[in-house]
Parts: structure tokens; C-alpha cells; sequence
């Protein structure tokens, strides 16, 4: 009798607030997917999103994780609810985490590959969408409510 050999099974985790949708969450997505066998999206919790950004997002959390887990790159999605990466790889146990070359090279880039380095995760930099980002959409969205309002 043979003995089927099993193939190695990478899960890759994919964090973000995925807050307005847009081509470069999209792109880490398609890239991350082609980068392990079974990919898991890590939807920033609001109270998270407003602790990192200094603001709430404008999606809530409920129809951010409809949207990400609609995503034919995305396996599973996971409601991230602890800024610390380790904790959240005590969760989901991931073997590669994605992210953005913005973080490469800073100190919380740096923190993050040495913290999962010490459980074996590697972390992969995917070329950051600098002409579209939430931050852009979201400025637009404020410049046009001001223009808005009477009496400017």
C-alpha cells in the first residue's frame, strides 16, 4: 500500500481596516492569495481601527467583514480585536503575515517581523497603492461634505 504524502499547507493572514474599499486592498488580497494555499483576512475591529488611526472608520465593522469575506481571495475572516500580531497569531495560526512595504523598514514593521520571527512567521511586504489609499478617499469625502454644507 502507497502512502499518500501530504503537501505542505501555508495560511497566510492578511491584516487591515479595509475601510472604503478600494484597488489596493484588493491587490494585497489577489497577491496574498497567490502567496499561500488558504488565506484569512484580519478585519481591524472599529475601536481598533479608531486606537490606530485616531478616528472610527466610516464602514462599521459588520459590513467591512461582508465585504472582505465576499472576496474570492478570502478563505476566512477574522474580527482582529488585539493590536498585538502575536496574540492574534495565538488565534488564527498563521504561517505568513502580509502587509504593506509602507511598514517595511519602520519601527513597527521592524517590531512586527521580530515578534512573529520568534514563532516562525515571516512577514511578506506587497508594494503599497500610493495613488489610492482609504486616507485619500476619506480627505475627498470630507472636502466635498465642507463644500457642501451652506453658508461656505
Amino acid at each position: 500500500m502507497q502512502t499518500q504524502q501530504r503537501t505542505p499547507h501555508t495560511v497566510g493572514y492578511a491584516p487591515g481596516v479595509y475601510d472604503l474599499f478600494h484597488i489596493g486592498h484588493l491587490n494585497i488580497l489577489r497577491h496574498a492569495r497567490s502567496r499561500c494555499d488558504y488565506l484569512v483576512a484580519g478585519v481591524v475591529s472599529d475601536e481598533m481601527a479608531e486606537l490606530a488611526k485616531g478616528r472610527p472608520p466610516v464602514i462599521p465593522l459588520v459590513e467591512r467583514l461582508e465585504i472582505v469575506r465576499s472576496i474570492r481571495y478570502v478563505d476566512a475572516a477574522f474580527v482582529e480585536t488585539v493590536p498585538e500580531k502575536v496574540a492574534t497569531w495565538q488565534q488564527v495560526r498563521f504561517d505568513v503575515l502580509f502587509k504593506g512595504d509602507d511598514w517595511r523598514g519602520t519601527p513597527k514593521g521592524d517590531r512586527l517581523e521580530r515578534d512573529l520571527g520568534r514563532v516562525g512567521v515571516e512577514v511578506v511586504y506587497f508594494p503599497y497603492t500610493v495613488h489610492t489609499s482609504s486616507t485619500q478617499l476619506r480627505g475627498a469625502l470630507d472636502a466635498l461634505a465642507t463644500k457642501a454644507e451652506p453658508g461656505r
